[in-house]
């Protein structure tokens, strides 16, 4: 089913004293990737804010570089864009690569492109292999077994066994932390998913984006109320490529599903990390609106 959306993002820093200096690195315009049209695409920044750059990040996505330079005590940074998804909802065919067919061609892949399996096969920097969770993931995860089954039931399994909680986890709560507490956000169960396939040897990467979110019978969206979605995608060989799996949510990705960036973990794809110069203290408001427009 074809969607198309209308997506704000709103960040608005406000800092305990003026902040002399800052440079960020903002992941805010959607990555080319298959099923999706980036129609029209904005960036507002606060007046003391301007941009110095545009780049690929390294992985799937781009990241614009942002310097301030006045003294300010608030910067707000938004995006706007329009975009159109095509993107038919996956489902296991019986002639699906198994675990072990895919392990053995990842491996031998010479592809060194930006989505080749072959980056994102090891333990990156935010998700180290975890004996305890490759062990966990290895009940769905048999040699002989299709992947996009073994990937919808892995996920199926973490949204079953682990409870959505905001406050047990925090950005930087490591994916063996949040497998132990049983607990955490989407960003926790696509990083222990991922260290879990990534155990059995298969390239498995981090994305982040944005899911429409449907409010409750007879009640109205409420703007601002969306925010940023994290999922896993697994390459599932040179025929069906990278196909998404939503662990938080128990289903493979499809037009609901907004693609932002991918990257080996949280830390390559953050929406905006940065630094800046001045005493402690600031409060971050995000606001995320995601509009269907059919």
């Amino acid at each position: 089913m074809s969607m198309h959306y209308q997506v704000r993002h709103k960040t608005r820093f406000r800092y305990a004293y003026p902040v002399s200096f800052a440079r960020c690195n903002l992941r805010l315009q959607p990555a080319e990737w298959a099923g999706q049209m980036l129609e029209d695409y904005r960036l507002d920044l606060s007046s003391a804010a301007r941009v110095t750059g545009t780049r690929p990040i390294g992985y799937v996505g781009h990241v614009t570089r942002m310097v301030m330079e006045k003294p300010t005590r608030e910067l707000v940074i938004e995006s706007r864009f329009r975009v159109r998804v095509d993107r038919p909802t996956p489902t296991p065919l019986p002639g699906d690569p198994s675990i072990a067919d895919i392990a053995a061609m990842a491996r031998g892949t010479t592809d060194m492109s930006v989505e080749s399996p072959v980056n994102y096969l090891y333990p990156s920097p935010s998700i180290p292999l975890s004996r305890d969770i490759t062990a966990w993931c290895s009940e769905d995860l048999d040699a002989g077994r299709g992947i996009v089954e073994a990937g919808l039931a892995l996920a199926t399994r973490i949204h079953d066994g682990f409870t959505y909680d905001g406050s047990a986890t925090t950005v930087d709560t490591s994916p063996i932390e949040a497998f132990e507490k049983r607990h955490g956000v989407c960003q926790d169960f696509a990083q222990i998913m991922i260290a879990g396939l990534r155990g059995a040897g298969l390239p498995a990467a981090y994305v982040s984006g944005y899911l429409r979110t449907l409010p409750p019978p007879g009640k109205p969206r409420l703007v601002g109320a969306d925010a940023t979605h994290a999922w896993v995608v697994i390459w599932c060989g040179p025929q069906r490529g990278w196909i998404g799996f939503d662990p938080t949510n128990a289903c493979t990705v499809g037009s609901d599903h907004i693609v932002m960036a991918m990257g080996r973990d949280y830390a390559d794809v953050a929406p905006i990390d940065g630094v800046f110069t001045g005493q402690e203290g600031q409060k971050i408001d995000v606001s995320v609106d995601v509009e269907p427009l059919d």
